[in-house]
């Protein structure tokens, strides 16, 4: 009994060490199951100069701010939001944001993957929480606040340069011309109810983006 005992934990401890070596080989840690730590969130504020977000570098670092000072640690933040350059299509918010899965601050799952987030994501007024786990305000609510900034389509690629018009308050510098696509954080509003390209707003101030339901928020993902 004793000698069978001792074959099936050499056995095993074989079986482990292999387990070890090929995780060391790949170059690769094993991953953590049941981590639902927060990977995403819309802004709780937004730049407060409109769309001027100072680009694409200046709204991830707005995201890993709030994301830090509501406590999340080691992670790399992006903003959901997407480019348009002259003559060849621009950056893409879906290329940026990593490949999930996402939870919110409450550790409900968002969405498993890209495509998941972009088919039937799990993003509604209950879910789409700020950093600190928050509702953002929007139909029903004084003011509505729906209107999230993604200068981005549907399946959460950036626009064509033959598509006409400035959909990114030109990259997310401007304050004043242009406009930019938002969603509804909140999946109602104007008959298209989509959480990243609902319509166009009004313009790129801030009180144009007021005007039309919104606030200058966006969303953030943990790309890591």
């Amino acid at each position: 009994m004793t000698l069978v005992k001792s074959i099936t934990r050499t056995a095993v401890a074989a079986s482990m060490l292999a387990m070890v070596g090929a995780v060391i080989g790949s170059g690769t840690a094993p991953a953590i199951a049941g981590d639902h730590s927060m990977g995403f969130f819309v802004t709780s504020v937004g730049m407060g100069d409109g769309a001027n977000l100072g680009g694409l570098d200046g709204a991830d670092a707005h995201c890993a701010l709030l994301a830090k000072a509501a406590g999340s640690k080691g992670r790399t933040w992006r903003a959901y939001l997407s480019t348009q350059v002259e003559g060849k299509r621009g950056i893409s918010a879906r290329d940026r944001i990593g490949k999930g899965p996402w939870y919110n601050a409450a550790g409900e799952r968002i969405a498993s993957d890209l495509d998941d987030l972009h088919i039937s994501p799990n993003i509604v007024m209950r879910t789409a929480l700020d950093e600190n786990g928050n509702r953002i305000k929007g139909r029903g609510d004084k003011p509505n606040e729906h209107d999230i900034l993604t200068g981005s389509k549907a399946d959460g690629t950036a626009y064509f340069p033959w598509e006409e018009g400035d959909k990114t308050c030109s990259n997310w510098t401007s304050n004043d011309k242009g406009s930019a696509t938002v969603g509804h954080h909140d999946r109602h509003g104007g008959g298209n109810t989509s959480w990243n390209a609902a319509h166009n707003s009004r313009g790129c101030s801030q009180d144009n983006l007021r005007s039309t339901g919104g606030n200058g928020y966006f969303y953030c993902f943990a790309a890591d």
